[in-house]
């Protein structure tokens, strides 16, 4: 699936260099390809993804790890009510989904 994040492809989403590869906003070995399949992904730099100072990535840094999975959440739920889910339904099924809520 495309991504729900957002339409541009080749930049990352953070800072706009050319995109190395795709970060997904769920993450994790059993959670990354759920978000493949429900396009909770964008295009990332591995400067901003995983090589960068670690202020300045997503991964290895607890905050932006927690931010990323809170947004990615937040997304998925956006993408189920505009299916018609109401809020706190869209907020079950992540959670059966995912196996927890982020948010």
């Amino acid at each position: 699936m495309d991504s729900i994040i957002t339409d541009v492809k080749n930049y990352c989403f953070f800072c706009g260099r050319i995109e190395d590869c795709d970060h997904h906003f769920v993450f994790g070995s059993s959670k990354r390809p759920l978000a493949e399949e429900d396009g909770l992904k964008a295009p990332i730099c591995n400067r901003c993804h995983t090589i960068g100072k670690v202020d300045e990535r997503i991964h290895d840094n607890t905050m932006a790890e927690k931010l990323s999975k809170m947004f990615g959440q937040a997304m998925w739920e956006r993408q189920k009510v505009s299916e018609g889910y109401s809020l706190e339904d869209a907020r079950i099924a992540v959670m059966r989904r995912y196996g927890k809520s982020y948010i």
